[in-house]
């Protein structure tokens, strides 16, 4: 029998790193990775149990998670309104979820750390000049020249001060008033009255209006209840710069477990799962609440041994699985995998992802997603779960709170010709303010139709 490998926070090094940058300067590295060391955590391990505790009831049924934000965090957008506006958006659109699953929503931003970015590949050629790719700011430069694509471990720090004043505000945003729920859905009610499909929303709106004033009347208010003027916000990222994760992994003084604390959940993507990769064997060890996306390629056994490996006591709420199979994909690949995790009786959350397995390249070679495709990928989602009898736990998507135009379609139909309007992501597409908006509205239709006599969705016994 061979002997199990002891996790330390560095055990990941002696395993393959897929995705990782190379470094020219080792000496410049470790010299980062110790002064980070020694800086305070971002988050803290209490705060990452109490995510744990959340999204274990949305393992059980009993909650509805949303996560989204930048695909990748830009350090020329860290500014009060970049994340007080897509806040904002997340705050609206989990108020509309709410009412439509009716169950608590569990808000996590890809806020305060979302800086890397897998790539396809390692080199980008343009006009016969080949450079090594984009990889998020916090490891270089977007700009195409030789001197911003050079890796630079420096950059590693200015991602946790710009972490650091991001979680500071939304701290304050999120425990200070700005969440008042009457506040948040005055903003919907904006934006319903505005929208091109109004009418199709104006039924979810007054109905969410009517309640408000029901409790109201029945004296609940943000005067005495805190729940409706503050709630809990999360961060999250893709752990995929390592010697980052591990320069900020703390020992909680607590409970003596390792805490990754750069954020409170991370995710390890589709790329870097390999079961005896280095990404997996560090997120192994950490007690942090964390994330496997799951692509059209993996098999059930592959995925019940990554489950193994990831979540061994099988606790609900320390593991989520983000399926991203793409609109074409979802109703045949998804529901054998659902099938195989809920008969070897796993305690998982499943999300959808319906981004990134519907990315096309325009005639323009302009990276774009269509707000049809995503949503049929929810709807997709949602159906295999229901033929299943499993709980379809939430949605991940990129989104932005900026009236971007990067994703065609919508109610305001945006066509290819308009993606030149403000098209500003360095990275992948991100749904816009209205659009994440509408996709809220829509999904919120969803569940609540599927709460209607005949077309619930069953919980899977856990």
């Amino acid at each position: 029998m061979t002997e199990k490998v002891v996790w330390t926070p560095a055990s990941w090094r002696a395993r393959q790193v897929l995705q990782g940058p190379a470094y020219p300067d080792q000496g410049a590295l470790a010299a980062v990775e110790a002064k980070l060391a020694k800086y305070p955590p971002l988050v803290f391990a209490g705060e990452a149990r109490r995510l744990r505790d959340a999204l274990a009831k949305a393992a059980n049924g009993q909650a509805f998670v949303l996560q989204g934000g930048d695909c990748a965090e830009s350090y020329g957008d860290f500014t009060a309104n970049v994340i007080r506006d897509t806040f904002r958006v997340l705050l609206q659109m989990a108020v509309v979820l709410t009412f439509g699953a009716s169950v608590p929503v569990v808000k996590m931003g890809r806020m305060a750390g979302q800086f890397a970015k897998p790539r396809s590949s390692d080199t980008e050629t343009i006009g016969g000049v080949t450079l090594p790719s984009y990889r998020g700011d916090i490891i270089n430069g977007p700009e195409f020249t030789s001197a911003a694509r050079i890796p630079d471990p420096a950059r590693m720090e200015t991602g946790y001060f710009q972490s650091a004043g991001t979680l500071n505000l939304l701290r304050a945003f999120a425990g200070g008033g700005y969440a008042d729920l009457h506040e948040v859905h005055r903003w919907n009610l904006d934006f319903a009255a505005r929208s091109p499909l109004a009418a199709r929303y104006q039924d979810i709106a007054s109905r969410i209006d009517e309640t408000l004033a029901f409790m109201s009347a029945c004296g609940v208010g943000t005067l005495n209840t805190p729940q409706m003027r503050e709630t809990e916000f999360y961060t999250s990222h893709e752990a995929l710069l390592l010697p980052y994760e591990q320069a900020l992994t703390r020992i909680d003084s607590t409970s003596g477990a390792p805490y990754a604390c750069s954020a409170h959940f991370l995710w390890v993507g589709d790329r870097t799962r390999q079961i005896d990769g280095a990404h997996v064997e560090f997120l192994r060890g950490v007690h942090n609440p964390i994330g496997l996306k799951v692509g059209p390629t993996m098999t059930p056994d592959e995925l019940l041994r990554l489950i193994d490996v990831l979540n061994p006591e099988n606790e609900a709420g320390r593991l989520t699985l983000i399926s991203r199979m793409g609109a074409g994909r979802v109703q045949a690949a998804l529901p054998p995998l659902l099938r195989a995790v809920h008969r070897a009786g796993c305690k998982v959350v499943w999300l959808c992802d319906p981004m990134h397995g519907n990315t096309v390249t325009t005639a323009a070679k302009v990276k774009t997603r269509n707000f049809d495709s995503i949503l049929a990928e929810v709807r997709g989602f949602f159906d295999a779960h229901a033929g299943e009898g499993s709980w379809a736990g939430g949605v991940h998507v990129e989104m932005t709170g900026q009236e971007v135009t990067e994703c065609v379609g919508g109610a305001h139909r945006l066509t290819e010709a308009d993606l030149g309007n403000r098209y500003e992501t360095f990275c992948d597409p991100r749904l816009n303010a209205e659009q994440s908006l509408e996709l809220a509205f829509l999904v919120a239709a969803e569940l609540k139709a599927r709460r209607a006599p005949g077309r619930g969705q069953a919980v899977a016994a856990q």
